[in-house]
């Protein structure tokens, strides 16, 4: 089931936010994550996340402002089982055009968003770890 977060999910999903950053980008320092966690925390806390629970239980999620996906995390443990999809294909329901960043490094990610519909547009450097970023977009036709 996919339904807005509420209070009571932010500690889980900090916890999916800084193991799959931690897991996904080891070409990252892990002190810049530790360094941004409180921020991405009050940040996910006054932000449109969407959580997918199972049995009770948040193991995903998606943050989006507008039309940008901010991120989309799913737990360790329930990766490549179609979770981060639903996650995609709730928001693509949801709204008419979708982009996003993604480090060209995160080869793995760069594919599902290709799978998805996702197109590059442009290449740029993201100036708080000087890692290159594709800007990635998706629009209902």
């Amino acid at each position: 089931m996919i339904r807005k977060k509420d209070s009571k999910d932010i500690k889980k999903i900090m916890d999916i936010w800084i193991a799959s950053n931690l897991d996904a980008h080891n070409f990252i320092s892990k002190d810049y994550f530790y360094n941004n966690f409180d921020f991405v925390k009050d940040a996910i806390e006054n932000a449109t996340v969407y959580v997918y629970e199972q049995e009770s239980k948040v193991i995903g999620f998606v943050g989006i402002n507008q039309e940008f996906i901010e991120g989309i995390f799913v737990d360790r443990n329930y990766r490549s089982k179609g979770i981060g999809k639903k996650l995609i294909d709730y928001c693509k329901k949801n709204y008419n055009t979708l982009s996003l960043n993604v480090y060209c490094k995160n080869k793995k990610a760069i594919e599902f968003y290709k799978r998805e519909g996702f197109e590059s547009c442009e290449k740029k450097l993201e100036k708080d770890n000087k890692e290159f970023e594709y800007v990635m977009k998706w629009k209902r036709y």
